[in-house]
């Protein structure tokens, strides 16, 4: 086990970006071949207004971890968290880190998107997407984006996280996030098994509706018990979603500086 951590913790930048890069070409072509919905696009130029958003997270992303090295530092050596105070094996502490940050920097956050304006507003940037891909896992307002590394700093301290477990729950979202964006079929029986403790391609496309009550719902990235335990869980035929917003005709949702001043723009009504 610590050599595993030991692993994450001292990944070269350069092997992190080959792995994000890796696995988001992977689902993407996986996408082309076992396609869930056959959509009428440009896929290049679908992907490519996508990726934009995946550079400005990247830098965002380059900053937090800037910062969050002192936050971890400042962890450890006060021992503050829950982790310093149950004691327990290393296995189940990473088991408890990977499920508080998951409760806490994903579904606490994603559910308060849903539920304040404001944050909404941000957040329907994601959730305007009508072609749904493995590039929509990367298609995220700077503010959205940032909220979220709030979150996780917050979660850090709170859980009393160090930067081995961290690094080693970033990895797994990265590879859940895209995967359960990628327009992928999956055997019924698969996806519906492993939706009992993982977030599954088929369970996020429900998040993805273009109504309620299914676009809120499935908040989850990586595991499914939140979702079970506060009721926002939803499973049905995948082939029944539709993708989008309400409120929207969808027609601009490649268009970047659209999307960049949406979460501002009064004409949009997101109520």
């Amino acid at each position: 086990m610590d050599t595993f951590l030991i692993f994450f913790e001292q990944m070269p930048v350069w092997q992190k970006f080959v792995y994000v890069l890796g696995t988001l070409i992977f689902c993407w072509l996986l996408e082309g071949n076992y396609p869930l919905f056959h959509f009428d696009y440009q896929k290049w130029k679908h992907g490519g207004a996508n990726l934009i958003f995946f550079l400005g997270v990247g830098i965002i992303n380059l900053i937090f971890g800037i910062a969050t090295v002192g936050v971890f530092e400042w962890v450890q050596q006060n021992e503050i968290g829950i982790l310093f105070i149950i004691g327990l094996p290393i296995w189940a502490e990473l088991l408890i880190t990977l499920l508080l940050l998951e409760l806490v920097a994903q579904y606490f956050v994603h559910y308060l998107m849903h539920r304040i304006k404001w944050m909404w507003r941000l957040h329907m940037v994601h959730h305007s997407d009508t072609k749904v891909d493995a590039t929509t896992g990367t298609r995220h307002h700077p503010g959205d984006y940032i909220l979220r590394e709030l979150f996780a700093l917050v979660a850090i301290i709170l859980i009393g996280a160090p930067i081995a477990f961290y690094l080693t729950y970033r990895i797994f979202s990265i590879f859940f996030t895209y995967t359960t964006h990628a327009n992928i079929t999956m055997p019924n029986w698969l996806d519906k098994s492993l939706s009992w403790i993982f977030i599954t391609p088929n369970m996020h496309k429900f998040h993805h509706h273009f109504e309620i009550p299914w676009t809120d719902s499935n908040f989850g990235n990586i595991f499914s018990i939140w979702d079970r335990i506060f009721g926002t869980m939803v499973y049905d035929d995948p082939k029944k979603v539709r993708y989008g917003l309400d409120f929207l005709d969808g027609t601009p949702d490649e268009n970047i500086l659209f999307l960049l001043k949406m979460p501002f723009d009064k004409n949009i009504n997101s109520d």
